[in-house]
């Protein structure tokens, strides 16, 4: 699979978002890979020596995604304040993690313990910072990656 092949997946808004997120995350040189998965074409970009996940963008029922591995956000916490209520709710909606809640799954797992506002989350980071792309979330998504990089930079 390859990012063209991705790309032909995507319908005209979903394609607006990608094509500068690629371009900004190649000029990082962040590592791509695409492969099929049963809800459609996973695309991931990984980032760093040795290089590590940074994002996935992905298919569900519910529509075109992004995964963010928000290994980072301590040195970010005023944009997490700052993040739309949709989005939050997204977070309040996500797996908690069970290695920070129950001492389950695996010890190589580290979920995220955090506070936005006064909310506080243990979160698995397999689907803590996964947001549904719209027009109202384009914008911070993008800025969430950016301030992820910055921080692994």
């Amino acid at each position: 699979m390859t990012y063209n092949d991705f790309i032909m997946s995507l319908n005209v808004e979903q394609l607006a978002f990608v094509e500068p997120l690629n371009t900004l995350l190649m000029k990082n040189k962040c590592k791509a890979a695409f492969e099929e998965k049963a809800s459609g074409i996973l695309a991931s970009y990984k980032f760093g020596k040795p290089p590590k996940a940074l994002l996935n963008l992905l298919f569900r029922k519910t529509g075109f995604k992004v995964r963010i591995y928000g290994e980072n956000m301590d040195n970010y916490r005023n944009f997490l304040n700052a993040l739309p209520a949709t989005m939050v709710e997204e977070i309040e909606g996500a797996s908690p993690c069970k290695r920070l809640v129950s001492g389950g799954c695996s010890p190589k797992c580290s979920g995220y313990d955090f506070t936005i506002a006064s909310a506080h989350f243990q979160k698995c980071r397999y689907n803590c910072f996964e947001f549904l792309v719209t027009s109202d979330t384009a914008a911070y998504i993008k800025t969430f990656i950016e301030n992820e990089l910055g921080a692994r930079g």
